[in-house]
Formats: structure tokens, C-alpha cells, sequence
């Protein structure tokens, strides 16, 4: 799996290669389970907060969904509860602004996987709450798409500092220059960065 990917980064970026030496195969895997807006939640859920804080606070919202994550579930659910799960009262705003939205198809949620990778970021971006950072996780966590460098996340910035010593965090347009070379794997190399926060300690 992603061997093509691989062999690719490891030509263009000897130092990226090394990391992938050290860390082993790309276990990078999208869900076939759930629906795109249940997965849109859950990124919502995700942002600003530590992967452990996230996923307790999602397991909570599952729960209270009964399992699965839709629309009507949503809005059965009063604020209160939502926020006793551990949301924000802003996390709580844009999850149902995103239910409202998708129930009333104004946003064409169930056929993002129709998309182009722009038009996927275009059609989320219109919610409230989701920004360029969300899109960019539904693109890769939920979509499976190959090209994707979220170049305003932190765990990269941190890990290409790491990789390539540099004595502050890149920018995003930095990031973006350091990052061309990926095309069109960024999202394998994308993986293999934040995998190297740990590896590197």
C-alpha cells in the first residue's frame, strides 16, 4: 500500500526519506464506514484540541447520536447536551449550522466524493466553523485523496522544523515551496511528518 507514494518521496526528499526508513510502512487507511457529514462532525470536533481530548469529546457525541452521527440525531439533541459532551458553545453552533445545511441540501454533502479536490474545499468552506484546515482533513482523512498538504497545521509545521532543523516554525507559504517537491503524494508525506513527531523525540 502507497508504495508508489513511497518510492517517489523517498527520490525527491532523501531526508523525508530517512524518516520513512525509520518509521516503516504508511498505515494511512479512509474509512469506508459512516457518512461524509458524520465524518465532517467529527473533524469539527477535532480542531484546536490534543487527539485524545477530541476522540473522548466524539465518543461522547456518538453516544448521545445513538451510534451514528446524522442530521436528525443532531438536532435531537439540545445544546446543553452537546455541550455536556464537551463541545464548545461555537463547536456546538457550527455542528448544526453544518445538520441545518445538509438537511436542507443546500450543501451537497453525500456527493463530496463527486468533487474535485477545489470544489470539495468550496463547498465547506461556506459553513461556518469549517475553515481551510477542516476541508483539508475531510480531503485526506475521508476522501482519500492522494495530494493534500495542510500547510496551516501545526503538527506539520512542527515536524518539517524537526526534519529539516530549522530554527523557527515555516510559514504556510514556506511550507508550501518545501513541500512541492511531494506533489502528488503530499498527503502520504503529510502522514509520514506527523508520524515523526514522535519518531524524532
Amino acid at each position: 500500500m502507497h508504495k508508489k507514494a513511497i518510492k517517489h518521496l523517498r527520490a525527491v526528499d532523501p531526508v523525508l526519506g530517512a524518516i520513512i526508513d525509520a518509521i516503516g510502512p504508511c498505515t494511512l487507511a479512509v474509512p469506508k464506514d459512516g457518512s461524509h457529514f458524520g465524518h465532517i462532525v467529527r473533524s469539527i470536533v477535532y480542531q484546536q484540541l490534543s487527539g485524545k481530548a477530541a476522540g473522548t469529546i466524539h465518543g461522547r457525541v456518538i453516544a448521545l447520536c445513538g451510534g451514528e452521527v446524522t442530521p436528525a440525531r443532531i438536532f435531537k439533541a439540545t445544546d446543553a447536551q452537546l455541550r455536556a459532551a464537551g463541545l464548545s458553545e461555537r463547536k456546538v453552533q457550527y455542528i448544526k449550522e453544518l445538520a441545518s445545511r445538509t438537511k436542507s441540501k443546500e450543501l451537497a454533502i453525500d456527493k463530496l466524493h463527486e468533487l474535485d479536490d477545489d470544489a470539495v474545499m468550496e463547498t465547506l468552506v461556506q459553513v461556518r466553523g469549517i475553515g481551510r484546515w477542516t476541508a483539508q482533513m475531510v480531503l485526506m482523512f475521508r476522501l482519500g485523496r492522494p495530494d493534500v498538504l495542510p500547510e496551516l497545521d501545526l503538527g506539520i509545521q512542527k515536524g518539517v522544523q524537526k526534519m529539516l532543523r530549522m530554527r523557527k516554525l515555516p510559514t504556510p507559504e514556506k511550507l508550501q515551496k518545501i513541500g512541492a517537491k511531494w506533489a502528488p503524494h503530499r498527503t502520504v508525506a503529510s502522514w509520514y511528518v506527523w508520524r515523526s513527531l514522535d519518531a524524532l523525540e
